[in-house]
């Protein structure tokens, strides 16, 4: 299994980045790891900037890959629940597994029916920067769950 991050906009603050460098890192040990930035719509307030921010996110999932869609409407699960997923996922035969995070103002619907789950990592309200290495973290916690390591405890 593959593993694919998208999200919306340019992650800009240096601790967000350092952060993601050392988790996309970590998983690597387990799973190959791509992260896309995709552009941010200026309008994306409108339904009309959403749009065109899920037409270019959609245009990078493969017809077979798993999306878990990151929405605030999503299920939460805690770090055991989310790494069961992952593990299901995988020995199904999952071949892409694609997390996607929208930008300041979420997803359109179009996404929102595309993904194969929608999931939320909290019902506090984060920034889509901050979202990002800690969605990061949570994989990779869910990577040592599965393998039996003492990183979670």
């Amino acid at each position: 299994m593959k593993c694919q991050i998208i999200w919306i906009g340019k992650s800009r603050d240096q601790w967000i980045k350092q952060g993601i460098d050392e988790y996309s890192a970590r998983i690597e040990r387990y799973v190959p790891i791509t992260i896309v930035e995709l552009k941010d719509e200026k309008d994306a307030a409108c339904e009309e900037g959403k749009r065109r921010e899920a037409e270019r996110l959609l245009k990078q999932i493969s017809s077979n890959a798993t999306l878990i869609a990151l929405d605030e409407r999503g299920d939460q699960m805690d770090s055991r629940q989310l790494a069961q997923f992952v593990s299901k996922l995988r020995d199904a035969g999952t071949s892409e597994l694609v997390f996607a995070v929208g930008g300041a103002y979420g997803f359109s619907d179009q996404v929102r029916n595309r993904a194969d789950k929608l999931l939320s990592l909290s019902r506090m309200t984060f920034t889509h920067q901050m979202v990002r290495p800690f969605l990061l973290e949570q994989i990779y916690r869910a990577f040592t769950i599965i393998n039996k390591e003492p990183y979670h405890h």
